[in-house]
């Protein structure tokens, strides 16, 4: 079930191309738009990566005009990273496209599997809600 359902994202989203942007630049601004302003190293942790592999993901991103670098004001040394008008624009215009390749397949769908989808869909989100409680709540073993 989740191949099935992990390929009919990937055919969807598929439609509603990313380009330009690779996988990886896709998480970088992802991930500024929820952490605006973050510096290259922590943004290099969060993805796990050197800060030179990062630094020059970014450059990338700059170069296409979808990321800003600061120099912060409280240190000069340190340079903080911001999504630019043009990248912001970029993922609402992502998201309307895999919005409207959604839309146009749920169109094709009788109304009583779309409305199974939904209450499927709301217990997916309760349950994995439930678990990423239940994680939280947990020891780390790391400390013990």
């Amino acid at each position: 079930m989740t191949a099935t359902a992990g390929e009919l994202l990937e055919v969807l989203w598929g439609r509603a191309s990313t380009a330009p942007a690779s996988a990886s630049q896709m998480r970088v601004l992802l991930m500024l738009e929820h952490q605006d302003g973050i510096n290259l190293r922590t943004l290099s942790d969060a993805l796990a990566s050197t800060p030179p592999s990062t630094s020059r993901l970014c450059d990338r991103l700059v170069a296409a005009g979808l990321v800003e670098r600061v120099v912060s004001a409280a240190n000069r040394r340190e340079v903080r990273l911001h999504l630019s008008n043009r990248g912001r624009a970029f993922l609402d215009d992502l998201r309307a496209r895999r919005e409207q390749e959604l839309q146009t397949v749920l169109a094709l769908m009788p109304a009583g599997k779309r409305t199974a989808l939904l209450e499927g869909l709301e217990a997916f989100c309760r349950a994995a809600a439930l678990q990423i409680h239940d994680s939280a709540q947990q020891p780390d073993d790391r400390t013990a």
